[in-house]
């Protein structure tokens, strides 16, 4: 096995916790392991929770009003509002100069779709809403999947299928697993059902900034990747394909993510911490 970096270093004259002892015996062993900053406190972990309320707030509140007629801009202002009348920051505004409060993907759009007032949702569209919220500093991220009226079998097994991976990936993840098991577990149950794994994108921890360590791919082998250790927090959010795996990034905006072959995408996001006892959803 390669050797990984150190990346678990314990203060010099601190007395090793049971913790430290147990990470340190995968990191003797060339494992990757995180760097104690990824492992939040509980103060952390609380602060985050209390923001993935008002995402999972918000998400709720898309639900109940998205519909056939309306444009994404009108999902964004739904967003940026509640977002702001509930003390938060919508993340994405202004990040890297995107430029609204939240993603929306239609159709073939895979991800990081720009709300506009030209995007109007048509019956038979299925859509991705993606929110992440700042609350007092701290960072929670969700994306739900929206069928509008009636759609084509095939969407609709798409959409299920992705939310069942989102679901599976979770099912694999466990306290000193590892992000590979999340991968192998989401890939093998997408290519069951004939789809395909976006490989470009990747879900990642979360909490203190909007993207850290580690790249949780929805690809890969078990027993590979960062080691999950209790306190880390992270998203899992699977972009599943009807066609191709492969996508392409629009020129014109430069940053919506489109299926190579134009062919639906779906995708499911949860913000988890790894606790003791397996997984909890922060925001979903």
């Amino acid at each position: 096995m390669k050797r990984n970096k150190i990346n678990w270093r314990v203060p010099k004259g601190m007395e090793l916790t049971e913790l430290d002892k147990k990470v340190l015996y995968y990191q003797d062993r060339g494992h990757l392991v995180p760097s104690r900053e990824l492992i939040k406190t509980p103060e952390q972990i609380e602060g985050i929770r209390r923001s993935g309320i008002v995402n999972t707030g918000v998400l709720d509140l898309v639900e109940r009003e998205i519909h056939a007629g309306m444009s994404t801009l009108e999902i964004d202002k739904l967003v940026y509002e509640y977002t702001k009348d509930h003390g938060g920051i919508p993340a994405t505004l202004g990040y890297e100069g995107f430029p609204k409060s939240c993603c929306t993907s239609i159709n073939e759009v895979v991800c990081h779709g720009i709300p506009n007032e030209f995007d109007i949702l048509e019956e038979g569209d299925i859509i991705n809403v993606d929110c992440t919220t700042i609350l007092d500093g701290y960072y929670a991220d969700a994306s739900r999947m929206f069928t509008i009226g009636k759609t084509t079998p095939q969407k609709e097994k798409l959409v299920r299928v992705a939310k069942e991976c989102l679901e599976i990936g979770m099912e694999a993840t466990k306290p000193f697993g590892f992000v590979g098991d999340i991968g192998h577990a989401i890939e093998k149950h997408a290519k069951k059902n004939g789809f395909s794994v976006v490989r470009d994108l990747c879900g990642h921890g979360v909490g203190i900034e909007f993207h850290e360590e580690p790249d949780v791919e929805h690809f890969g082998k078990k027993g590979t990747g960062m080691l999950l250790v209790p306190g880390m927090v992270f998203t899992i959010e699977p972009m599943i394909n009807m066609g191709t795996w492969e996508v392409f990034i629009d020129e014109e905006d430069g940053w919506t993510v489109v299926t190579e072959d134009e062919q639906p995408s779906a995708q499911w996001e949860h913000t988890f911490v790894m606790t003791d006892n397996g997984l909890e959803i922060l925001t979903h």
